[in-house]
């Protein structure tokens, strides 16, 4: 998928793969994988800056916890990272009925049932 396709929804599915509870970046990008089939494929520079995003303006908390003898920053939605994934899904929705009423109307236009 396009990278064009993702800008405007980034933050959203970062926030939704989150929901469940922590995860380090490299997990983070797995995850965004696995639950689109494969179709979308986020690259470190784009989700590093987007998650210092985040958690700069409230939406994620942070900590390094240890794997071994690595250390890795893990991300977790914080009250305000859930309310804004709320919002998030809600006017996705409304996204996509609106852009599906388009692409696929019920009936052609200019006809009344």
């Amino acid at each position: 998928m396009k990278a064009d396709a993702v800008r405007g929804h980034l933050d959203g599915l970062l926030l939704a793969v989150l929901e469940p509870g922590p995860l380090h970046g490299y997990a983070i990008i797995a995850a965004v994988q696995r639950r689109s089939g494969g179709v979308v494929e986020l690259r470190t520079g784009t989700i590093y800056p987007a998650l210092n995003r985040l958690e700069r303006i409230g939406l994620l908390s942070s900590s390094w916890e240890s794997a071994g003898e690595r250390r890795r920053r893990c991300y977790e939605l914080t009250d305000e990272g859930r309310r804004t994934l709320a919002g998030e899904r809600t006017a996705w929705d409304e996204f996509t009925q609106a852009i599906g009423s388009v692409l696929n109307p019920s009936s052609p236009p200019g006809l009344t049932t």
